[in-house]
């Protein structure tokens, strides 16, 4: 196929990455100890931690993980942690002990939990205490064996760790009740940790990394298999695509606001791999959405490296003191998740100077797979070009190519694309296509220049502030309340969230209200996958062959208002 992005490509930009002088994630992130072992690496809460501080604390919760719990090579460790620097310590150190890191929302209801669990075969995980109770509700139904559990405060310095777990729990009340008997504390593993040798273990490109969970047709989350090479290439893609931008002066450093969560793809990458390689200093936002204490943080440093979804940079352009950080230093914002509305785009350039670079991936893709230039002086929509060593091809339904400027669905090919779902090859044969090639479900074109331009998803797929919702799992959860006949799901646009869901429902029971059904969503869904509005219908819109037309529903829910 003919590479036509290829005359659009920045200056330095090569066709294709090199091979890889690493062998896996750890020898990435070895290298990285070693070079920049002096430097600032992760800034929290006020605290910091060193690269030479990740790398021991990180080879001591490996090494407990290795000796004390007994972990080997391809077990999972699932995470459930928001923003802190325990997950850089813990990740790290299960990746460097040869294991596959589960990565758990920490918003995740009892049901979700148990699924994820369940599926991916965990055998620890490792948990912030204010969610612990949601894991007692589930872990009999799963392979837990071994529970850790951390407080916010456990990687601050002393006595901001204390004060922090003393208000957490016992002022602000949020560490709900919990009982999991035999859980140690995650200061406890690092300790015991620090007594063994974290052992070498041969690890390789085709080894699994991180089973990534996202939606699916079925209304259940699946682990997209991520391996050692496809995060090793996104990484190196990513970096070939910045450099020249986030080139710096010996003494200048490269400073990278961390506010989207580091368990989710598009942070995990930039943030805790991209950035880190580069010798970065990342500053974790435990909670976004403390928008005042979020532009307080911000304002104490001279960053160089935004990254976020339409909805965080709104939030920021609305919230008081934002104008007033220092934006001297920045120089790459970078848009993803979701699509960056032009208006949004506009404001954020008046006040920072730099124009919002939007790209495109998925959580199958680890997930970079295009970007726009990173010297663009202006917004236009498009989501950019193929990164190197990727390639793009727009499809029917039959996945036959396109002509230039054709409507189809996006495909992908290159070496940052997911081995498969975790145990589910029917829903891998869904979306890989012989060569190589993988099914994004979402309907785009290519100019003439190479640049490409989504113009509507394929699948039903809602998506609320960058995270994918579906809409079966949406139904699949309305259904189980009595009453309840029939449910359809669809997303609407909203100028907050980028959309909310609409749930359309036929019931049997004339009783039933729409704050019941919102009430019983509301215990089986994480937020912000909750409807906002209940309509009911004597019966749904369908095909002949019974299909409910979600287009129908949502364009008379947006008719609605």
């Amino acid at each position: 196929m003919e590479k036509i992005w290829l005359k659009s490509y920045p200056k330095g930009v090569p066709e294709f990455i090199p091979e890889s002088k690493f062998h896996s994630l750890r020898d990435m992130l070895d290298s990285a100890f070693t070079e920049h072992a002096d430097k600032p690496c992760y800034d929290n809460m006020g605290s910091r931690l060193s690269f030479r501080k990740v790398d021991q604390l990180s080879a001591q919760f490996g090494a407990y993980l290795q000796k004390k719990v007994g972990m080997v090579k391809g077990e999972r460790i699932a995470i459930m942690l928001p923003n802190l620097m325990q997950y850089p310590v813990a990740m790290y150190g299960a990746l460097r002990a040869g294991l596959v890191v589960v990565n758990v929302n920490p918003l995740y209801t009892a049901r979700e939990l148990k699924h994820q669990l369940r599926d991916s075969g965990a055998t620890t995980i490792l948990i912030l205490e204010n969610f612990a109770h949601v894991l007692q509700e589930v872990i009999a139904d799963t392979s837990i064996k071994t529970v850790i559990c951390s407080r916010v405060g456990d990687m601050l310095q002393f006595p901001r760790s204390a004060v922090t777990n003393f208000v957490v729990k016992y002022i602000r009340k949020r560490v709900p009740a919990f009982s999991l008997p035999g859980a140690i504390s995650f200061r406890s593993a690092l300790r015991e940790g620090a007594g063994e040798n974290l052992e070498h273990i041969e690890i390789g490109l085709a080894d699994l990394a991180f089973l990534q969970y996202t939606g699916g047709t079925t209304g259940l989350s699946k682990g997209a298999m991520l391996s050692h090479r496809n995060l090793v290439a996104n990484v190196e893609q990513a970096i070939a695509w910045t450099a020249e931008t986030l080139d710096r002066d010996e003494d200048e450093e490269l400073i990278a606001i961390a506010a989207l969560p580091l368990y989710h793809s598009f942070a995990l990458q930039s943030n805790c791999f991209c950035i880190m390689v580069q010798g970065g200093l990342n500053v974790l936002i435990t909670d976004p959405r403390d928008m005042a204490g979020f532009v307080a943080e911000m304002a104490k440093y001279r960053f160089s490296y935004f990254t976020g979804v339409n909805t965080l940079f709104v939030s920021l352009l609305n919230t008081p003191g934002f104008d007033k950080c220092d934006f001297s230093g920045l120089r790459l914002s970078i848009g993803g998740g979701m699509a960056v509305q032009e208006a949004v785009a506009r404001k954020w350039k008046k006040i920072t100077g730099t124009v919002i670079v939007q790209g495109y991936g998925l959580t199958e893709t680890s997930p970079t797979a295009v970007v726009h230039l990173v010297d663009s002086e202006r917004f236009d929509g498009s989501i950019g070009l193929p990164v190197s060593s990727t390639s793009i091809q727009i499809c029917d339904d039959d996945g036959k190519p396109l002509a230039i400027g054709e409507l189809g669905e996006i495909c992908i090919k290159g070496p940052q694309v997911m081995e498969g779902y975790w145990n589910n090859p029917e829903e891998t044969a869904k979306v890989m296509m012989p060569g190589g090639w993988l099914r994004t479900g979402d309907i785009g074109r290519m100019d003439k220049g190479g640049f490409i331009y989504i113009e509507d998803r394929k699948k039903d797929m809602i998506l609320v502030s960058g995270f994918n919702v579906f809409p079966n799992e949406i139904e699949s959860v309305a259904v189980e309340l009595d009453g309840v006949v029939e449910a359809a799901a669809v997303g609407v646009p909203d100028e907050k969230s980028g959309e909310i869901v609409k749930l359309f429902v036929v019931k049997n029971k004339p009783e039933l209200t729409a704050a019941e059904i919102i009430a019983h969503c509301r215990k089986n869904l994480t937020g912000y996958k909750i409807p906002k509005e209940v309509i009911f219908r004597n019966e749904l819109p369908k095909t002949n062959v019974g299909k409910i037309l979600r287009r129908e529903l949502r364009d008379e829910a947006i008719a609605r208002g």
